[in-house]
């Protein structure tokens, strides 16, 4: 796995790891929810991952867009829907989402080179 994969991968699980340690429900609660919300359901999980990839680069979250690329990946994105992806976003977001396509393309190239 690249360099960049495995050291987002590596603070996500060792930030997470602390935070549910100190057994906080609320959190706990909050983070059992947005791991089943994107469970397959009446839409496929790849659908949901696809929604969430859009939402975050809206939002401009750089960690979030990251960790939805990786689940789109996972879930078989082509990279022809991966830039339809993009383009939705930029289209609902405004043109102060580019810098983040641009991130989250080299990250989607880092997982294509990546040995998952």
């Amino acid at each position: 796995m690249s360099n960049k994969v495995n050291e987002f991968n590596d603070y996500r699980k060792k930030m997470n790891d602390k935070i549910l340690a100190e057994n906080n429900l609320i959190l706990k609660r909050i983070f059992n929810i947005d791991t089943h919300a994107y469970s397959d359901g009446t839409l496929p999980a790849k659908t949901k991952e696809m929604l969430g990839l859009v939402a975050s680069m809206v939002l401009r979250c750089d960690d979030c867009i990251r960790y939805h690329l990786e689940k789109c990946y996972l879930q078989n994105v082509s990279k022809t829907e991966l830039f339809e992806i993009f383009a939705i976003a930029n289209l609902v977001g405004g043109t102060i989402v580019i810098p983040h396509t641009r991130r989250a393309l080299e990250f989607w190239e880092e997982l294509e080179n990546s040995n998952f």
